[in-house]
């Protein structure tokens, strides 16, 4: 009950702050566990998963930093957040999130593990691609611009709207782990998952991915999707 009211009331603000320009819904799931990755321009993000979503089972992480204020406390237990410990791995978190995906819950995570400075994707990190493999569950490729911390910035302090694009990608599905190759696998998987997602991205979002051998053939795959001219 809480998550829809804060929903309501989250989408009502968007409508007055941004247009939002997303594409490919359809392509997540509206029962069942799914696992949804992006890319991580801004504080934003986080926020506009939750509040597009059409979901309640959302799973949510939340850097424990946070956890020390007392809004964010309030709020992350309200949501039924799992507190990560970013600084270390995590076991408890990573089991929690692995009980509620496979209970059927859908969870976001940025691969990147931060906010890209460099506003363009960073390398991807295994920890996406090693939940998705444990748990059988459907990865979902999001990419998204206009979020950026400096443009949001920029643009509300001209009392400008911003204009945020998103592009959602068709699921896929990662080969179960195999002990002897685990570290391969899990490379291979993550490189995959983050090149889905720069295929969808403008050019100059695309980072350390934007000249990869197998990014063209992605970006005809996902045809209807991307929008690469934009931002060039």
């Amino acid at each position: 009950m809480f998550l829809k009211g804060l929903r309501i009331f989250c989408r009502f603000i968007l409508k007055l702050i941004a247009r939002v320009d997303i594409q490919g819904m359809e392509n997540v799931p509206e029962t069942g566990g799914a696992l949804i990755v992006s890319n991580h321009l801004g504080r934003l993000d986080a926020m506009l998963g939750v509040v597009l979503a059409n979901r309640d089972d959302i799973i949510l992480m939340v850097a424990d930093k946070y956890e020390k204020y007392i809004f964010w406390r309030w709020l992350g237990n309200k949501l039924d957040a799992i507190w990560l410990n970013r600084d270390e791995a995590d076991f408890h978190a990573l089991r929690e999130v692995t009980r509620r995906l496979q209970a059927g819950g859908i969870s976001g995570m940025a691969p990147e593990g931060t906010r890209s400075k460099t506003e363009s994707l960073l390398p991807g990190k295994p920890g996406a691609a090693y939940l998705a493999a444990k748990t059988g569950v459907p990865i979902i490729p999001v990419a998204l611009w206009g979020t950026e911390d400096r443009v949001v910035k920029q643009r509300w302090m001209r009392l400008k709207r911003l204009d945020i694009h998103i592009r959602i990608g068709r699921p896929l599905t990662l080969p179960p782990l195999q002990r002897a190759h685990r570290d391969q696998m899990l490379q291979k998987s993550t490189e995959e998952m983050m090149l889905h997602i720069a295929a969808m991205l403008p050019q100059k979002y695309r980072g350390v991915y934007a000249n990869h051998p197998r990014l063209l053939p992605l970006w005809d795959d996902q045809a209807g999707t991307v929008m690469p001219e934009l931002g060039d």
